[in-house]
C-alpha cells in the first residue's frame, strides 16, 4: 500500500482510495495522524540555515549546478 505524502497509507486505487475517505468521513474508520507532523516545518528551518552559513562563492556553484542541470531535463 503506498504511503500519502504525510507518511499514511492510502490504497493506490483511485476507487479503493475514494472509499476509504468516505469512511474516514462518516465516522467508520479512524485516520491516524501521521508520525512526524513537522517534518516540513523542519525542512524549511535547515534550509535558511544552510543557505545562511554559505559564502557567495558556493551560493554560486549551486546556483550553476542547478542551472546546468534543468537545462540538460529539458
Amino acid at each position: 500500500m503506498p504511503k500519502g505524502p504525510k507518511g499514511e497509507k492510502r490504497h493506490a486505487d483511485t476507487v479503493q482510495n475514494a472509499m476509504l475517505i468516505g469512511r474516514i468521513a462518516t465516522g467508520e474508520v479512524e485516520d491516524t495522524p501521521s508520525k512526524a507532523p513537522n517534518r516540513a516545518k523542519g525542512g524549511k528551518i535547515g534550509g535558511a540555515s544552510r543557505a545562511a552559513k554559505l559564502t557567495p562563492e558556493q551560493r554560486k556553484e549551486i546556483s550553476v549546478k542547478a542551472l546546468k542541470a534543468r537545462r540538460n531535463q529539458s
